[in-house]
């Protein structure tokens, strides 16, 4: 999974890094450049709920390996667009959001296999990987479509990045299976200790979980602000570093890559410190307190970036809230396993579809911002979004139970209805 991610944001983000071939060829200007970025996270954000039921219905281990084909195909048809071609911006809008369509599935997918394969106190360190892709596959994609974009062109890294996706996920399909049980490779042992670390449903509970949907709502807030900072990153950081802060391309390449070297860092080690927190004093404190605390730091690392008069220094206090803010990303996906149960998929996809609806916002609305008043005022707006998806998690308790006693007593009403 670790892998996977890291080549969905490999095929995500190689139109920043390639954004400015593309405007020339096409003639777009960066308002239509932000329409076709944000067409992506439309599709994406769009089809996160029903990519996460898929797989609850059928599946990680199909949905994923249907999923990289599709995006594979629809990277390739980006690449065969000709120059010359008319309502170029319209083309390029339902390319990108049909490829954003195919993406969906992945990290609700990802969240369905977690919730039947890792215990709950180690689903930290597990959703710490499996994101830390994120931060691998977005700082691979700088350096490695920059040398393929200036060696043959904006179209070939469309290419490249589409086989890459198809080699994965024919060793996805051939390595993965949706349950412990189903694979050749687990011992009994190992089966059993996973058995035990699954979250228990209350003596005498219903099969079927009652979702706590006010708390997956509040999670859903606070991860929608956390979209909208982290994709300042994934669409307009490389633009910013070359047009704003005037790196040439290949610094922009380098310090372009800090960020992301961050999140793959920090996503990790801040998993394993929430597992180490919560086994010691509970998911309050392990999963609650420690985002409310680094979604907090990283407010206050972008709001100090703006103060930077030199771009590496700006560069690498930016990197810093982007490591702080992933520090926190693993809770988001342990919060929301624990929560669902066996719709973790369709929960985590209602929280994704937060997280991506405000990342459509930003590829429009930072732009915006910048041009009436000024990139700085952008991270500051980014830094207070930061504030409230810290706060949002003081009103979560992720302590409660998944499902209702089957009798109809005033908490399990209580529960149901919320």
């Amino acid at each position: 999974m670790f892998a996977i991610s890291a080549i969905a944001y490999l095929d995500r983000v190689n139109i920043s890094i390639a954004g400015h071939s593309i405007q020339q060829e096409f003639r777009l200007t960066d308002l239509e450049l932000g329409w076709v970025f944000s067409a992506f996270v439309a599709g994406y954000a769009l089809f996160q709920t029903p990519g996460g039921r898929l797989a609850d219905r059928f599946g990680p281990r199909k949905i994923l390996a249907l999923g990289t084909i599709w995006w594979a195909v629809f990277t390739s048809i980006t690449a065969l667009a000709p120059s010359g071609i008319a309502s170029a911006l319209l083309v390029l809008l339902a390319v990108r959001f049909a490829l954003g369509l195919g993406e969906a599935v992945v990290y609700p997918s990802s969240n369905r296999l977690v919730a039947a394969w890792i215990p709950s106190q180690e689903r930290g360190v597990a959703n710490g990987w499996i994101f830390a892709g994120v931060g691998a596959g977005a700082g691979i994609t700088p350096p490695l479509i920059t040398y393929i974009l200036v060696n043959y062109g904006w179209r070939w890294s469309f290419w490249i990045s589409a086989l890459i996706g198809l080699a994965a996920g024919a060793v996805w399909f051939l390595l993965a299976r949706d349950r412990p049980a189903e694979h050749p490779w687990v011992s009994p042992e190992e089966a059993r200790h996973i058995e035990a670390g699954l979250p228990s449903e209350l003596p005498g509970a219903r099969r079927v979980h009652a979702i706590p949907w006010r708390t997956v709502l509040v999670v859903t807030l606070s991860y929608s602000c956390f979209g909208y900072v982290a994709y300042i990153f994934f669409t307009w950081f490389f633009i910013y570093l070359s047009n704003v802060r005037h790196l040439d391309l290949k610094s922009s390449a380098v310090y372009g890559m800090l960020p992301f070297i961050a999140m793959a860092t920090c996503s990790p080690v801040g998993g394993w410190i929430s597992d180490r927190l919560t086994k010691r004093y509970g998911k309050r404190i392990g999963r609650c307190g420690f985002a409310c605390a680094t979604i907090a730091l990283a407010a206050v690392f972008i709001a100090v970036s703006t103060k930077a008069v030199d771009a590496r220094l700006a560069t690498v206090v930016l990197a810093g809230g982007a490591g702080a803010l992933y520090l926190s990303t693993s809770v988001f996906w342990s919060v929301t396993a624990d929560l669902g149960g066996p719709s973790a998929g369709t929960v985590s996809g209602v929280m994704n579809t937060g997280n991506q609806a405000a990342g459509a916002a930003t590829a429009v609305v930072t732009p915006w911002i910048a041009g009436h008043f000024g990139w700085s005022t952008s991270f500051l707006a980014a830094a207070a979004l930061c504030v409230v998806g810290s706060l949002a998690w003081l009103m979560v308790d992720p302590e409660r139970p998944l499902a209702g006693p089957s009798t109809k007593s005033p908490d399990a009403a209580g529960l149901a209805s919320d």
